[in-house]
């Protein structure tokens, strides 16, 4: 048996995985498999629950996403009452949600993925690949801004939810109680603020990223992070990004529209794939089939979260944003972009439209409606909904039946992490393959590997529950002839 390595930090993603690449007689990658070995349960232990609890149970998949779920399960519940929330009540759903966006999004950029990697370094000294780190480089004032802001987005959370992590507020046919004018008031001066440093964080990621031609030229390598998939997200009805509603619009590597369906239809072109060397499956395109962890035209795989909803969009709603994305693609050569490093850019992005579309809540004149919830009542009763939409970490769908009683027989999740595993197992592999040459890997090479699947951002408590909860990672690396050579674990 190989050597141990210990590497500390602790692996900035959440849940539990290992890395297993196994090299051919030269020393040289032959496979790599990026392997959650955590087990779902959510979709057994909850029947039996009342539909009007999911909402609030759900919340537990993952303290990182709860709100994802949380809105997500609630619009299910509607579905299975029959009731359409109110205007105020969507919007004000949707006002709480995007404060979770801001506060996952601005999480992974300074916390877990592009500020520790870029900004301190990708082969830098592992105790430093932290926001501790980040701070050092970009100077306290800009550290305590960014904790100020994302203490914004939290406190939206808290104030509309009732509690920012396991919110209470969202419930079959609307929310649970309306927005004070003192507390848009409130919101309304945060959301300002956090405009402001979405515009901020995007200069970050400009100065310390896009200008640094060592950095460029890795995002722009099509031999290490780069493939040619399908991508998702949920468009509204000028095919512009929406979080919240909308249908879902496919588009192939080519940029070409090839399907767009309703959250309700997701069963006609949605199926899994299951392999036997890891608890979460592979959503692929029913159309294409199942074709393995390959790119092109031909393949079922898609990709999700930032980079899949700009490709799969025509843009955005709010102007700071629309003027984001066109950027983007200007600088990138065009739609759509199959660069992967730049799902961080892309994410940046994001949170801009976040913060104004909260902006333009506040100001809308029916936020402060009483009127935020539509009574469900046993005729309008169909036993049967879907909620889809898109969580931080890509589409996200959620899909119940229940008995006469209101009683849930069966529920199927399909959780955003999953939409990108297929494509997270191709960039591991092909960093692998060209980062690791004649069986030699130092700290930073294997980082540099792990970018691969950071990219995405995954959750796979999310994805797949166990307890304890613990968030270690396992590299092995295997010889031509199958043994195993070398251990590299965190946590």
């Amino acid at each position: 048996m190989g050597k141990e390595i210990k590497i500390d930090p602790v692996t900035r993603l959440e849940g539990h995985a290992k890395i297993a690449i196994f090299l051919d007689s030269k020393g040289n990658v032959e496979d790599a498999y990026f392997q959650i070995v955590e087990l779902r349960g959510f979709e057994e232990f909850c029947k039996g629950r009342p539909v009007e609890e999911m909402p609030r149970i759900v919340t537990r998949l993952c303290g990182v996403c709860p709100w994802a779920h949380h809105i997500a399960s609630s619009k299910a519940a509607d579905g299975v009452y029959g009731v359409e929330p109110p205007p105020t009540g969507k919007k004000l759903r949707e006002m709480g949600y995007l404060a979770h966006f801001l506060e996952s999004h601005l999480e992974h950029i300074y916390a877990l993925g592009p500020a520790p990697d870029f900004i301190v370094g990708p082969d830098a000294d592992p105790a430093k690949r932290n926001i501790f780190g980040v701070i050092e480089k970009v100077g306290l004032d800009v550290g305590k801004k960014v904790i100020q802001n994302r203490a914004y987005a939290v406190k939206i959370e808290d104030m509309l939810g009732g509690k920012s992590t396991h919110p209470v507020y969202s419930i079959p046919g609307g929310v649970s109680h309306p927005l004070t004018e003192e507390d848009r008031k409130e919101i309304l001066k945060m959301g300002e603020s956090l405009v402001e440093f979405c515009e901020f964080t995007l200069d970050v990621v400009d100065k310390f990223i896009l200008q640094n031609p060592r950095y460029l030229e890795l995002i722009l390598s099509k031999d290490v992070y780069y493939h040619e998939t399908n991508y998702i997200g949920l468009v509204d009805d000028q095919n512009k990004v929406n979080f919240y509603e909308g249908v879902f619009r496919v588009v192939n590597p080519d940029g070409k529209e090839i399907l767009k369906f309703k959250p309700e239809e997701y069963l006609d072109h949605i199926a899994e794939h299951v392999e036997p060397w890891t608890y979460l499956k592979f959503p692929y395109l029913k159309d294409i089939g199942w074709k393995g962890f390959v790119d092109g035209c031909d393949s079922g795989v898609m990709r999700s979260a930032p980079l899949g909803r700009l490709n799969a969009s025509e843009g955005f709603t709010t102007p700071r944003a629309q003027a984001a994305y066109e950027k983007f693609f200007d600088f990138l050569g065009g739609k759509p972009a199959h660069y992967t490093l730049t799902f961080h850019w892309a994410r940046a992005i994001e949170c801009l439209y976040a913060a104004e579309r909260i902006v333009e809540l506040c100001n809308d004149p029916e936020i402060t409606d009483k009127k935020v919830r539509t009574m469900p009542d046993e005729k309008t009763y169909k036993g049967e909904g879907i909620g889809g939409i898109e969580a931080p970490r890509g589409s996200l769908i959620h899909h119940y039946r229940a008995d006469e009683n209101g009683l849930i027989t069966e529920l199927n999740l399909i959780v955003a992490t999953a939409f990108n595993y297929a494509a997270m197992n191709m960039s591991v592999k092909k960093a692998a393959q060209a980062l690791i040459k004649n069986g030699k890997a130092d700290q930073g090479i294997l980082n540099m590997v792990e970018m691969a699947f950071r990219n995405y951002d995954p959750c796979l408590s999310c994805a797949t529950h166990s307890l304890p909860g613990t968030m270690p990672i396992k590299i092995e690396i295997f010889d031509g002839k199958g043994r195993l050579v070398d251990v590299i674990k965190r946590g």
